[in-house]
Order: C-alpha cells, then sequence, then structure tokens
C-alpha cells in the first residue's frame, strides 16, 4: 500500500551534472570547471559504409571524420576520434539519416566532461597522464584516449592552454580529486 503522505511534488527528480557541486575550482591561474557537451553520440560505421557515413556527416552536421587522435568542428559541434572507427558527436544529437551508415550510440549520461584552463594545465596533465602534451607535440585539436592517474580518460587540447577532460561518470568526484591535487602541485612549485 502506498503512503498517503507522499505527494507527486515530493517524487519529483531533477536531473544533475555529473559535477553538481564540486566545480568550478580555481588554483592561482588554473581552473577547472564542468563543460557542458550537449548530446553525446558515440559513431561507429558499418562495413563497408565509412565513406558514405563521413559524406553523410558532412551533409548533416558540416564535420569532417577526424583522422586518429583529432578531433574537427568546435565548440557547439565537435566530432572527436574515440579509438578504432569510433567518432564521438558532441553537441548536437545526430541526424536520423547516419543510422543508415553507422551504429549511434547515445552515451550522454555516461560521460562527466570537465574544461582545465590556464597557464601550466599542461603540467597539470602531466602528473596524472603517460602521454607526452606539451604544446609541441600535442597541439590543438589533438585528443587521445588514454589513463588519466588511474581512470580511462579522453582529453582534447582545445587551446595553448585549455584541455577537454572526459571521465566516466561514476568516477566524477575522482576526476574532479585527482585534478585538483595535481592543480594544488603545479601551483605550489609555480610559489616557490
Amino acid at each position: 500500500m502506498a503512503d498517503a503522505s507522499l505527494s507527486d511534488a515530493s517524487l519529483s527528480l531533477v536531473a544533475l551534472p555529473p559535477c553538481a557541486g564540486l566545480l568550478p575550482v580555481t588554483t592561482g591561474a588554473l581552473t577547472l570547471s564542468e563543460a557542458d557537451p550537449g548530446h553525446l553520440t558515440v559513431i561507429a560505421p558499418l562495413h563497408g559504409k565509412a565513406a558514405a557515413l563521413a559524406a553523410a556527416l558532412k551533409a548533416a552536421h558540416g564535420l569532417d571524420w577526424p583522422a586518429p587522435n583529432r578531433t574537427t568542428g568546435g565548440d557547439g559541434a565537435r566530432l572527436i576520434w574515440f579509438g578504432h572507427a569510433h567518432v564521438l558527436l558532441m553537441g548536437p544529437a545526430p541526424d536520423p539519416a547516419l543510422s543508415d551508415h553507422a551504429s549511434l550510440t547515445d552515451v550522454s549520461d555516461g560521460w562527466a566532461s570537465v574544461r582545465l584552463q590556464g597557464a601550466g594545465a599542461a603540467d597539470v596533465l602531466a602528473r596524472l597522464s603517460p602521454i607526452d602534451l606539451r604544446a609541441g607535440v600535442f597541439q590543438a585539436g589533438h585528443t587521445a584516449r588514454t589513463e588519466l592517474m588511474h581512470m580511462q580518460a579522453s582529453i582534447t587540447r582545445l587551446s595553448d592552454d585549455g584541455f577537454l577532460i572526459m571521465g566516466f561518470r561514476s568516477m566524477a568526484a575522482t576526476l574532479v580529486h585527482d585534478l585538483t591535487i595535481a592543480m594544488a602541485g603545479v601551483e605550489a612549485r609555480r610559489a616557490d
């Protein structure tokens, strides 16, 4: 038997972003903030349909298929290389016509997305990731699926001192914690 004291209003749910209450954090010149990626869709071409899919993506969203470890587009609509024969469409919901050429998987609720911005951002990530993030090697538009401390992540360089970092939503608090500790370490060295 239902509890008569519960009203419909007390049962309403409110969607919260993955890092709700955790961000933004500023330490010296560095800022970590939650990014709103919009809709997130993993796209994988069907067998023999890669060229048709690339053309359909260009027609529907104005985005070129990215080379491995690269991105195309920008804020509002971006394609991120997401592994062998996979890209992540970030921003708009995918045009339904893409399903003629690809498997489309909505992963919008599965990822936490944060932006690390400021002088020393690459130094922060260098404390947590095994990849070479120096600006001469990992330039704006470059991306990698890699480790971040002890979790899997996607790191994309957006500008000279800005990165988009994505981790699994279930690890959002750990993602923020690890980045915040690394930010403090970089700022402490700068103060010496």
